[in-house]
């Protein structure tokens, strides 16, 4: 009896003392418990994979970013599965591959059915305060409405909002809502840094988990980087890469040199020595402005005491050529035009103190799933992309096997579809034409043993094994293309045009009808 009375007097005891302990305590574990990380995602514009010291090239100088490389995941195989603005930006905020958000420069603009599983509506929904800065680079319109005024539809989507229409100005004061910020940051660069300072000091007094994405023009043309910045490469000499020059071009499908990439690799500077030392020093100047932009970010997060609970993440929408093969721009599957750097750095990671690399390969549809994972919201089944959270556990497991690169702009002679896995990459140029000696093409890489796509291994019989397992990768995503991919502006034709079974006869007429079509619904 003596000791169920012990019991009892020691329950009560513990029950009181706990009750009695203040209540900013209780509250303090209750917060740790409920507490979410805040999010920032950074991206770039044309940023190519080989422009960081941790993506292999020794010449540049940007150390924020080697900052968050040093203790982040680095992604060395990551690519956008549509190496152009628009619909690149379109698929990193829906997770969906271009076929199923028929969003693309010659296409038409995000239906608002795709926008309502987009990463910040969900992110809102779960009670996050979501802000943007910077190119929003698309319209969301179920007519094709909103060309040139991309952003005004979603901009009510968000609780703080300095983004701009159409390709954005690198003069701070010529964007609508960033130009408060003119007088002390004329280049909107810095500008988007210190607008994203003020969201997260707004959001920090609402006490709420905040995700932010700022989506920098640069290094996007028109060159003009920030004077700023004009002596950091002032006496750089950048090295070339194997791949330079047209003859690194000569093995390529002429499908390839169709398009605006091949003349703009004279017409930019990238053919005489001295205009290339020029064209990549005023490209990694407006790239280092990106990076002093993220160092104003970060040491905020120091100084608030917030950068232990901030995920950050950098990516680009596309890739640039900068001469690689003979071409300039960006828009073409090959590596330069379609890898982009990606690093994620979580702070409450048990290796944050530890530099990292993963070869997998990984798709910008997966980022977005990756910022719904991080949140703890549920990723809509609808997406296409994996959350990239199992990889910082175990950079060696991979999240998927392969993925496609869809190359649906431009002149029609230039579209392709491409599968890539592990180790190969497989693209199909579908167009014929006699005039230009064109025929239906395969070309096949080995990434792993040739990363500058230097030998073109479709006719060699050693490799026949891999072709057509690369082939049934690449038909499998074509029948994806049939069963998920939307029916209007203009994806639906490419069911046809893809599909490596059907007669070149067949797919001129389907092409006939597709620039009929076009011309008589221009928007």
């Amino acid at each position: 009896m003596k000791k169920h009375t012990l019991i009892i007097v020691c329950c009560i005891f513990c029950v009181l003392t706990f009750s009695c302990q203040p209540k900013s305590n209780l509250n303090t574990v209750k917060n740790d418990i409920e507490k979410k990380p805040n999010i920032i995602f950074f991206f770039s514009d044309d940023q190519s994979y080989d422009t960081q010291k941790d993506f292999g090239n020794p010449d540049v100088k940007t150390p924020n970013l080697d900052r968050l490389a040093e203790h982040g995941l680095l992604f060395q195989r990551h690519y956008n599965t549509t190496a152009i603005c628009m619909a690149s930006r379109a698929n990193v905020m829906t997770g969906q591959f271009e076929y199923k958000t028929g969003c693309n420069f010659d296409h038409g603009s995000l239906g608002t059915k795709q926008w309502s599983t987009s990463f910040p509506l969900k992110l809102k929904e779960a009670g996050y305060k979501v802000g943007f800065g910077g190119k929003f680079g698309f319209s969301v319109s179920d007519t094709n409405e909103g060309w040139k005024r991309e952003g005004e539809v979603a901009k009510k989507d968000f609780d703080f909002w300095v983004g701009g229409t159409d390709q954005t100005k690198y003069k701070t004061a010529k964007n609508k809502y960033l130009a408060k910020y003119a007088d002390k940051y004329p280049h909107s660069t810095r500008a988007y840094g210190a607008a994203t300072i003020d969201f997260i000091n707004e959001s920090v007094k609402e006490d709420k988990p905040f995700c932010m994405s700022v989506f920098y023009k640069a290094p996007h043309r028109p060159v003009q980087p920030d004077p700023m910045f004009d002596d950091v490469y002032k006496n750089t000499v950048f090295h070339k890469l194997p791949n330079y020059g047209r003859v690194a071009g000569q093995h390529l499908t002429k499908h390839s040199r169709l398009g605006r990439q091949y003349p703009r690799f004279e017409e930019w500077g990238y053919s005489e020595d001295a205009s290339y030392q020029e064209a990549l020093r005023k490209y990694h100047q407006l790239i280092y402005g990106v990076d002093y932009s993220i160092g104003m970010v970060l040491e905020q997060l120091e100084a608030l005491g917030i950068d232990d609970n901030t995920v950050i993440i950098f990516s680009s929408d596309n890739g640039y050529f900068n001469g690689s093969h003979g071409l300039g721009s960006k828009v073409l599957p090959y590596e330069e035009g379609a890898r982009v750097p990606l690093i994620i750095y979580d702070p409450r990671h048990k290796k944050s103190n530890e530099k990292r690399n993963t070869n997998m390969i990984t798709a910008n549809v997966d980022i977005p799933a990756t910022i719904l994972d991080l949140a703890g919201v549920e990723i809509p089944e609808i997406y296409d992309g994996k959350s990239l959270l199992p990889a910082i556990n175990t950079p060696d497991k991979p999240v998927r096997k392969s993925l496609p690169i869809i190359q649906v702009w431009g002149p029609k002679q230039t579209h392709c579809l491409t599968v890539l896995d592990e180790q190969f990459k497989y693209i199909y140029w579908f167009y014929k034409d006699e005039n230009e000696q064109l025929v239906p093409t395969e070309e096949l890489f080995d990434i792993k043993n040739d990363p500058y796509e230097l030998k073109n291994l479709s006719h060699d019989p050693k490799h026949l094994a891999q072709l057509e397992k690369m082939r049934k990768l690449y038909d499998k995503q074509v029948q994806h293309w049939k069963s998920e991919g939307v029916k209007y502006n203009g994806y639906e034709e490419y069911e046809t045009l893809f599909d490596r079974s059907i007669s070149w006869d067949n797919k001129e007429v389907t092409l006939s009808k597709m620039m009929d079509t076009k011309k008589a619904h221009q928007y």
